[in-house]
């Protein structure tokens, strides 16, 4: 037997009247307001992948958050997607690659000082997530960089400006590292987006993390069981990275889309932090028709946690089909 809404909502109402006239109960215990720490692990042949949350970013959408598309469009974006209207809701999600003989972490997120700025709503990796998944930061023995944008690159400093894995060496792409380090690059810079950018990496880019960082080149492997691939247009050296063994292997993207409800089924959108959203815009649907032919699995660092899962075709963009929760690895 099946009711109708007008029942549901009668029998609602029947209820919260016999709860006011009930005493009240007291909570057995309050309320933590407090979400667990979030990590994920999966297997790619004999490699260990665990995806360690760093929390969210959470911002109004203004005028030229997407510079070919309007606000009501964006809002109609969030509203398909049952999300809120007018804010931007943007998870960040690094991995730690365990190959079993080396331990590398695949971007940092916001870092320790933005999880004070922000009261924990992000840069959650450091002081919570890492620990929690059971990852000392001093046992890290390589952090593996895609591009230099501050969700990518802050983490590497603790809130004091001292290096958040002091043992790792630090893996960046060669093209990303050589642009954002250009004076000349710099001072061309027009996009205030960008302006910042090149603020922000000199800040980071201390002499300690100078002195540790090795770049590498495209198409060839970054450590063992890991090689980098071009995906130029986000930023100019933005690169994605395939993590295979034993016959398996997932498709690390960085950002070659952005949060999926907006920029995988609007692939042709431009996003304000696109340094040539053209070349963006290329790269995404190359990427993307590649991954639906092979059925190849994705890991999205702006992804819904566990941010990893296939992408089909949705009308003339694309969707992603995360994976299902394993209680087992």
């Amino acid at each position: 037997m099946s009711l109708s809404r007008r029942e549901i909502m009668g029998a609602s109402a029947v209820a919260v009247a016999a709860s006011m006239a009930a005493p009240p109960l007291r909570a057995a215990a309050p309320q933590t307001g407090q979400q667990a720490p979030g990590f994920y692990r999966y297997r790619v042949g004999s490699i260990e992948i665990t995806v360690v949350n760093d929390g969210v970013s959470r911002m109004p959408i203004g005028e030229g958050f997407v510079e070919n598309a309007s606000k009501d469009q964006i809002n109609a974006a969030l509203e398909a997607a049952f999300l809120e209207k007018d804010f931007y809701a943007g998870p960040y999600n690094p991995i730690v690659i365990n190959t079993g003989t080396k331990v590398a972490l695949v971007d940092t997120g916001t870092g320790e000082a933005a999880f004070k700025a922000s009261k924990g709503l992000n840069g959650r990796l450091l002081p919570i997530s890492l620990a929690a998944a059971g990852f000392d930061a001093n046992a890290i023995d390589a952090v593996i960089i895609s591009h230099y944008h501050l969700d990518h690159i802050d983490g590497l400093l603790k809130a004091d400006g001292s290096l958040a894995f002091p043992n790792a060496e630090i893996l960046v792409p060669a093209a990303e590292h050589n642009f954002w380090m250009d004076d000349g690059e710099m001072s061309r810079a027009t996009k205030p987006r960008v302006v910042f950018g090149f603020k922000n990496v000199r800040r980071v880019m201390s002499a300690e993390v100078l002195k540790r960082i090795r770049t590498y080149e495209w198409n060839k492997e970054v450590i063992p069981g890991v090689t980098a691939i071009a995906t130029p247009g986000h930023t100019p050296g933005h690169t994605s990275h395939v993590i295979a063994s034993g016959g398996k292997a997932v498709y690390a993207q960085a950002d070659v889309t952005h949060a999926p409800f907006l920029f995988a089924r609007h692939p042709d959108w431009h996003f304000m932090l696109d340094v040539d959203p053209v070349a963006a815009e290329a790269t995404r649907r190359k990427v993307y028709d590649m991954l639906v032919a092979d059925k190849m699995l994705v890991q999205g660092f702006h992804y819904p946690f566990p941010a990893v899962g296939h992408v089909e075709k949705s009308g003339t963009g694309y969707r992603e089909v995360l994976v299902n929760w394993s209680a087992t690895v």
